[in-house]
């Protein structure tokens, strides 16, 4: 599966679950890690947790197993490598904290199709 379907399918999974203030950077030309970064934010642990556990279920469904999870029952933040897509969802305190869209502030917005 390419990256532009994968990426469809993460913000539709964040968004089936009401994720807020998803933010998807291309960091194609800035790093060699991942091809998309996505960003966002949860209301509280629980919804976190929520959220990143339909992703995954959402790219397992699809046939892809995640590389990596970060992060779970109880964090502020929870963290899903997916190889070309890494996902972020966390709770707005550490999103703020942390400010991850700083590091990739050039990337452009990478709208899902």
């Amino acid at each position: 599966m390419q990256s532009e379907q994968l990426k469809d399918i993460v913000v539709k999974a964040m968004d089936d679950m009401k994720a807020k203030d998803v933010n998807v950077l291309d960091v194609r030309e800035r790093t060699s890690v991942t091809e998309y970064m996505i960003v966002a934010s949860g209301t509280s642990n629980r919804h976190v947790k929520s959220i990143a556990d339909n992703i995954v279920d959402e790219v397992k469904s699809n046939g892809i197993r995640p590389l990596g999870i970060e992060g779970g029952a109880g964090a502020d933040w929870v963290l899903v490598d997916l190889g070309g897509i890494v996902a972020h969802v966390m709770m707005p305190a550490a999103r703020e904290f942390y400010d991850l869209e700083r590091f990739w502030i050039d990337a452009p917005d990478a709208v899902a199709e």
